[in-house]
């Protein structure tokens, strides 16, 4: 069974769910209206027999704090670094799923000396194009809409559970349980708003703000992809390319999932984790 507790980081109450002894795990989640509670339990159901799965909730999300100022990608890796180290938790295999992606290979490249593998899941910071180029500029830059979007899923299970759509390959597929937890995060007064304000920070009119196209040669610990085949959201084209270019990075595509893979198929993430976790 998971246990709940928190470290102030910066200020900040961070709040994380923990299980299991062992070689340390740490996993990020995502965006929108993600948080540790969401995303990861069934992974880590898999691997708290066998390793130490800690799980933070990012700045703003699920029950850590919303302090005010940009939520940039190197602002959420700075807080996680500071979490690892209150915990005493590194080097660890640091994994990370989109957003989250994106913030443990921040958090590699800042602080190396914390990450002893990386296991991004469909990561942000591949690439710089937008999903829908302007749409996505301009719903970023027009945040009632986010608002407008939230207020609709707190009222609807069904809503919620259409919206998953987008980044599920197969709606019908996904356990209730996933939907749920879903709709349970989107009740927080505070759900969306991390996510407005990380959308003011990383969206620009040129595309995304934090790539790491350029600083692939500066990961310096084994790195392991893990995709979806059918992500909308970041190409799985982004995810090869990037494998290709990090020295001592492989990449794993999952064919029957989209962006979400943890809840999708939580069976291959667990395995996918187990072949990458270095031995003791």
């Amino acid at each position: 069974m998971a246990t709940e507790g928190a470290v102030t980081v910066d200020g900040s109450r961070i709040h994380y769910r923990a299980a299991g002894d062992g070689t340390p795990v740490v996993l990020l989640h995502g965006g929108i209206i993600d948080a540790a509670r969401v995303s990861w339990p069934p992974v880590i159901e898999r691997l708290a027999p066998d390793y130490r799965v800690v799980a933070p909730d990012l700045l703003g999300y699920g029950e850590s704090d919303l302090p005010p100022g940009p939520y940039s990608i190197p602002r959420h890796a700075a807080v996680v670094a500071g979490v690892l180290d209150a915990l005493e938790l590194g080097p660890v295999t640091l994994v990370g799923l989109s957003v989250g992606g994106g913030v443990a290979m921040q958090v590699a490249l800042d602080r190396p000396d914390l990450v002893e593998c990386l296991v991004p899941i469909d990561p942000f910071g591949l690439g710089r194009d937008l999903p829908n180029g302007r749409l996505s500029y301009a719903l970023a830059r027009v945040q009632v809409c986010n608002k407008l979007a939230v207020a609709a899923f707190r009222r609807s299970r069904r809503l919620t559970r259409a919206s998953l759509g987008g980044i599920v390959h197969d709606l019908d597929s996904l356990p209730a349980a996933a939907v749920d937890a879903v709709y349970r995060e989107v009740q927080r007064p505070t759900a969306g708003a991390a996510f407005r304000r990380f959308r003011d920070s990383e969206v620009t009119r040129g595309g995304y703000r934090t790539t790491f196209t350029d600083r692939f040669g500066e990961f310096s610990m084994p790195t392991q992809f893990l995709h979806g085949a059918h992500d909308e959201l970041f190409p799985v084209a982004w995810a090869q390319r990037a494998a290709d270019a990090i020295p001592d990075a492989g990449l794993t595509v999952l064919a029957d999932c989209a962006h979400w893979a943890p809840r999708e198929d939580p069976d291959s993430v667990a395995d996918h984790l187990r072949s990458a976790i270095p031995d003791e």
